[in-house]
Parts: structure tokens; C-alpha cells; sequence
């Protein structure tokens, strides 16, 4: 028996997971992994946008799901532009960076349908 709440909690925590794992493989990737330049930390500094929408997420904003599932393709840009020119140990977490992307917009695009269809079907006379 599957409750309507199932499927929005799960959404929801399949974007909170999906937002965590970029800011650790952003931090990871940019810092231990494969940084582009030893011993810099400039381009680690791209998981701090990613840190805000965090909060609104943990608070289940429905306005954060909806900016998240639109800046989240800023990273996906730079993970496939990183994939095509970089070199293979770089490449794989460019892919990975890539498809957590993907993971968390399909994660607020349906996490926000839900919350509607949900509202939608409360608010309906009987």
C-alpha cells in the first residue's frame, strides 16, 4: 500500500542526496582527486552556490526545488564540457558531476508535480 507521501519523500530525498553528492565531489574533485592545478582551490569554490539551496531543500520550499532544477544545469554544462576535454581520471568524476545533475533535476521537476497533483487532489471538492 503506497501512501501519496511515498513518492514525495522520496523525491525529496533523492534531490537532498543528489545536492549533497555534488558539493562532495565538487569539494573532492577540486581539492584531493583530480584538482586542474595543484595546491589551488579556486575552482572548489564552485560547491558554495550549491551549499544555499541546501536549507531550502531540508525545509521543503517548493520555490528552492524550482531555482534548484534550473541553476543545477550550470553543472551539468561544465560536467560535459569537462568529460569531452579533460583527461581520464578528471573525465570520470566530469561524468559523474554530470549525472548527479541529472539525478537532481528529475528529482525537483517530479518532487514539484507531486506537490501539486497532491494540493490539487486536497483541494478538489468531494
Amino acid at each position: 500500500m503506497t501512501t501519496p507521501e511515498n513518492p514525495i519523500s522520496w523525491t525529496r530525498n533523492l534531490a537532498v542526496g543528489s545536492l549533497l553528492g555534488l558539493i562532495a565531489l565538487s569539494l573532492a574533485w577540486e581539492l584531493v582527486l583530480a584538482p586542474l592545478r595543484p595546491g589551488s582551490v579556486v575552482l572548489a569554490l564552485k560547491a558554495v552556490p550549491l551549499c544555499f539551496p541546501l536549507i531550502g531543500l531540508l525545509k521543503n520550499r517548493m520555490y528552492t526545488y524550482r531555482w534548484v532544477s534550473l541553476m543545477v544545469w550550470l553543472y551539468f554544462t561544465e560536467g560535459v564540457v569537462r568529460a569531452y576535454s579533460d583527461a581520464a581520471p578528471s573525465r570520470w568524476y566530469a561524468l559523474a558531476e554530470a549525472l548527479l545533475c541529472v539525478a537532481l533535476f528529475v528529482a525537483c521537476a517530479m518532487h514539484v508535480r507531486l506537490r501539486f497533483q497532491n494540493a490539487k487532489a486536497a483541494a478538489a471538492p468531494v
